[in-house]
């Protein structure tokens, strides 16, 4: 079966799917079952003789426009397979004219033009300036037209607007489905200040450390060495690792022309770890080993940097509290269907949580599809379990 799996249940019935797919067996819920596989509101539109309309939200203007693209491309693709009406869209470049009465079932390849992440993140003044009246409305034209016109909305965008929760409840506002996790837990992990605020307050031990905002005095109670990074940013962007005093006001400057406030904490030495979480439980660990320096963007994205390593070589013992760390910081936060936090691991097996990601990356080399792929479900699946929990979440 190409859309979905089938079910023990209520209902069963033969059809024949559009566009050739084989008749199968499809069965149909009016609500959910707990311990069944995944399913939602695809089954009924299954069941009426197609497949769900989908959106797959990437780009924007963050510096992370480069990983949402090929997150994008990566569950366009994969969406596609499993038989879904699926289109891919630039949330910020969106689609100037009229909009095609049959957009859904165009035979169009939407991710053509998208190529692999760059060893550098992407200039952003080029993107920008093909809309020069983005600030009056910051989604491109016919974004919103064709969110409310999709089943649900997949979201593929990272940092900046796609994180801090801004679209999430101008699509709550709109009765949009989407994908992920509410404004509110959005706007709380995007903002590692908060963050880290709360996982003091609810015992979950973090990196200890300061937020600065561009022109307060700097306190220097942060020892060397210490990890300065933004607020705010994402995939390592403005992040350094500073060991000598003469290299700290200049990695503060370069973090600052990301972001109006950052983050200066201590740096632990050791190993690096990320856990994912799906509907409150924890995925397998993985452990991420860059092949020089620190997991910087190269080290995320480009193949071959870095040696990623799941299940990750700890004892049961170990790896049993990783998990629980991730899954309080999942409740702690107030997210919903699915996140990733990160994690250190100091020489003394201290661990220590990061931050939590709300739409983490899905691109080929992103850590969340090989945690997934150790319980069984490969890339595609994971896209449509992401899909199904969202929908049962919003209904």
């Amino acid at each position: 079966m190409r859309c979905g799996l089938p079910l023990p249940g209520d209902i069963s019935l033969k059809m024949q799917l559009y566009g050739g797919i084989e008749k199968t067996e499809i069965i149909c819920y009016d609500q959910w079952v707990p311990g069944t596989e995944n399913f939602c509101r695809a089954y009924y539109r299954l069941c009426e003789g197609f497949c769900m309309k989908i959106v797959v939200l990437a780009g924007g203007i963050s510096t992370e426009r480069d990983v949402s693209l090929s997150s994008g491309m990566g569950a366009y693709r994969a969406l596609k397979s499993l038989g879904h009406q699926v289109i891919l869209l630039d949330v910020f470049l969106g689609m100037p004219g009229e909009i095609p009465a049959d957009i859904f079932a165009l035979e169009k390849d939407w991710a053509a033009e998208i190529g692999a992440v760059g060893v550098e993140h992407p200039d952003l003044s080029q993107v920008i300036a093909m809309r020069p009246d983005y600030k009056k409305c910051f989604f491109g034209p016919n974004v919103i037209t064709l969110c409310q016109e999709a089943d649900v909305v997949f979201m593929a965008l990272h940092g900046a607007e796609g994180e801090n929760g801004k679209i999430q409840a101008y699509f709550d506002l709109m009765g949009i489905h989407y994908t992920g996790t509410d404004y509110v837990s959005c706007a709380l992990a995007m903002d590692k200040s908060i963050a880290k605020d709360l996982f003091r307050e609810h015992g979950i031990p973090t990196p200890a450390g300061i937020s600065l905002k561009k022109g307060e005095e700097d306190p220097m109670t942060v020892p060397f060495p210490l990890v300065v990074k933004c607020c705010s940013g994402g995939s390592s962007v403005g992040t350094y690792i500073v060991t000598d005093p003469s290299e700290y006001e200049a990695a503060k400057a370069g973090a600052f022309s990301f972001d109006d406030e950052i983050i200066i904490e201590q740096y632990i030495k050791g190993r690096e770890f990320s856990v994912g979480v799906v509907d409150g439980k924890a995925l397998p660990v993985i452990e991420i080993a860059p092949i020089t320096g620190f997991y910087d963007y190269k080290n995320k994205y480009q193949p071959g940097s870095t040696v990623e390593t799941c299940p990750a070589d700890l004892s049961a013992e170990k790896t049993e509290e990783m998990q629980a760390c991730a899954e309080k910081v999942f409740r702690v936060l107030h997210l919903k269907n699915y996140a990733r936090m990160d994690f250190m691991m100091g020489e003394d097996g201290s661990i220590y949580c990061l931050e939590a990601n709300t739409l983490p990356g899905m691109t080929p080399t992103s850590l969340l599809p090989q945690e997934a792929a150790v319980l069984g479900k490969d890339y595609a699946a994971l896209c449509q379990w992401i899909i199904d929990l969202s929908l049962r979440k919003q209904e």
